[in-house]
């Protein structure tokens, strides 16, 4: 490959990098073709651009960004596959899901990830990662303590009208006797 093939390369992965605010490197090498083809519908499904990269391109286009991925660095060897997501924990789950689902595989390993300005280096941050929430799960969570107070009071004033309601049927009753 030429050089003004690689910086073009380095360019575009650059901007793929810059483009999402989290990334995950996970090692996908000796999954075979069929696999690979259902992890990449899955990732496809998910949101998560997946793309399996030159480790020393990598390293440049990380150096590109401006920003200081240099933590990650140390992972980036061997098989290399990047996932790219807006969702903080799209891709963990996807590595989780899909190790379940398809017994016995072994891969994809994690072997670092960039979320929430956080480095998480290595397979055993995945559960962490997958329990990280996204912006839609915390915006519900918050709506839903919100709207518990007012629940709270709207059934206490339904169950007062009930109540009362029930006591004039009562007194109508005896004054009808």
């Amino acid at each position: 490959m030429r050089k003004e093939q690689k910086d073009q390369l380095i360019d575009q992965l650059c901007e793929e990098i810059k483009a999402y605010p989290l990334i995950y490197i996970a090692d996908i090498g000796g999954l075979n073709s069929v696999l690979t083809s259902k992890l990449r519908r899955a990732a496809f499904r998910k949101e998560v651009k997946l793309e399996v990269v030159k480790n020393a391109l990598l390293i440049k286009a990380m150096e590109r960004t401006g920003m200081d991925y240099s933590e990650l660095f140390p992972v980036i060897k061997g098989e290399t596959a990047i996932m790219l997501s807006n969702t903080n924990n799209a891709p963990a789950k996807l590595i989780k899901e899909f190790r379940e689902k398809e017994k016995g595989a072994q891969k994809p390993v994690l072997k670092g990830a960039y979320v929430e300005e956080c480095f998480y280096i290595g397979e055993q941050h995945l559960d962490e990662l997958v329990n990280i929430k996204s912006k839609n799960e915390l915006i519900a969570d918050i709506v839903a303590l919100l709207q518990s107070p007012v629940k709270n009071v709207i059934s206490q004033l339904q169950s007062g009208a009930n109540t009362i309601t029930g006591v004039l049927k009562t007194l109508e009753e005896k004054k009808a006797e």
